[in-house]
């Protein structure tokens, strides 16, 4: 049956068969994709994040779906369809997503290792969050790539009071740092990321370039990677717009 979809009626038609298609495809005939969409379609139309929570949480659990678990484990972490913020469930949340491949989900778990934070349910633990950075970067994840190019750029110090990070210019260089700075590993990160697509990274490749930090200084270079940086930049700005079935951004 073709809709007409400039005819409100129609499009709510559309809608409400959409959510009954979602919810047999689920829960009648089990398909983790399916359950996936549902929760989707209750969080981008429904607006229902509880119940969007409980789909995503028990497709990530029964049916070991990873992009599941990665939503819900943003759920927790932001308190969105749980009661409150639970950094821990979120956290293990995206355990479950990484080991089932899912590089998202790598990321957060890798970022909430590394990041300051006053949550005592979770050890800060730099080097494990950095190779599971490193597991993101691998499969194709390009803020990971970034990240990690950037705690190389300024290297990690050693906290022994409070378990935290700070950068080089933050402490005397004779200080021992837990991951010192490194320009060569800074630039393949950099360049890593920049070809997946990241702008911050293909921006910092243009600043290394200039400066022959990491690699050859190459004038050339170094202005090819500003101009890509500075039309990712544009294609940003001109495509904030939410895909059908893409769901809310954590």
């Amino acid at each position: 049956m073709a809709y007409n979809l400039k005819s409100e009626s129609e499009v709510k038609e559309y809608i409400n068969n959409l959510g009954i298609e979602y919810r047999f495809g689920c829960y009648s005939e089990k398909k983790p994709e399916v359950c996936h969409l549902l929760a989707d379609f209750l969080e981008s139309i429904k607006k229902d994040y509880e119940k969007a929570a409980k789909v995503y949480r028990n497709n990530c659990d029964e049916y070991k779906y990873g992009k599941s678990c990665l939503k819900y484990g943003t759920y927790s972490m932001l308190g969105r369809g749980t009661k409150k913020s639970d950094y821990k469930t979120a956290y293990d949340y995206f355990e479950k997503g990484c080991n089932l491949e899912e590089p998202d989900s790598c990321l957060n778990q890798g970022l909430l290792l590394i990041t300051k934070n006053d949550k005592p349910e979770l050890q800060h633990d730099v080097i494990k969050g950095m190779q599971l950075l490193e597991k993101a970067c691998k499969s194709k994840n390009a803020n990971a790539c970034y990240y990690l190019s950037g705690m190389y750029i300024v290297g990690v110090k050693k906290d022994p009071k409070a378990g935290t990070t700070a950068t080089v210019s933050e402490v005397s260089k004779k200080e021992e740092f837990q991951v010192p700075k490194d320009m060569t590993k800074a630039f393949q990160f950099a360049l890593e990321g920049c070809s997946l697509g990241n702008m911050y990274s293909c921006a910092n490749l243009s600043q290394m370039y200039a400066k022959g930090d990491g690699v050859e200084k190459n004038d050339q270079m170094a202005e090819k990677y500003k101009a890509l940086a500075l039309e990712m930049q544009k294609e940003v700005q001109s495509n904030k717009t939410l895909g059908f079935q893409q769901g809310l951004p954590p």
